[in-house]
């Protein structure tokens, strides 16, 4: 919805839904700053006990050709930003998301491979989760960076070295086709 008037103390008179306990920020094309400014008043109302939760920290989304557009990371940092505070994030990389898969289903660690094109969330959970890893070289990352993360004594860095790497998803589909 567009703000209700030109000048900011007419943006305050928004109505605001007195159920609401949580913002979510995910992929929003039509991310707004009527929409941020909705989400810090939800979350400076119901203070610590309104939750700010976020999809992901996705800085960008690769596209054809090298471009890129912004990813969710950008939003929430906007809300963070405004709300002092870091939001609960339910993706990748924490591992929340593969809490909630494991406890429905028989999920064995050693057993399981998580495939992804970023070293930061992909990789990241899935060596967090003690998973196979298999990076794929169609999105942001190089192979350059990873070796770089391989060398380094930094602990945390080492944490974002897959098990494997491809060129290409179907360089795997090949093997698992033999």
């Amino acid at each position: 919805a567009a703000l209700p008037g030109p000048a900011p103390a007419d943006w305050m008179q928004a109505p605001l839904d007195p159920a609401v306990r949580a913002v979510l920020v995910g992929f929003d094309e039509h991310f707004s700053y009527a929409k941020l400014c909705q989400a810090l008043r939800y979350l400076m109302r119901g203070g610590s006990d309104c939750l700010l939760v976020g999809t992901n920290r996705d800085h960008r989304l690769p596209l054809e050709g090298g471009a890129a557009i912004p990813g969710t990371g950008c939003l929430l940092k906007a809300v963070e930003t405004a709300a002092q505070r870091e939001a609960f994030v339910v993706g990748k990389p924490n591992r929340f998301m593969f809490d909630c898969v494991a406890s429905e289903f028989d999920v064995d660690p050693s057993r399981t491979i998580m495939v992804g094109d970023r070293l930061d969330t992909d990789i990241l959970m899935g060596n967090t989760c003690h998973l196979t890893t298999l990076l794929t070289l169609t999105g942001l990352t190089t192979l350059d960076e990873v070796r770089g993360h391989q060398d380094s004594d930094c602990p945390a860095r080492n944490r974002l070295v897959p098990d494997y790497y491809v060129d290409s998803i179907a360089d795997l589909l090949q093997v698992l086709g033999e």
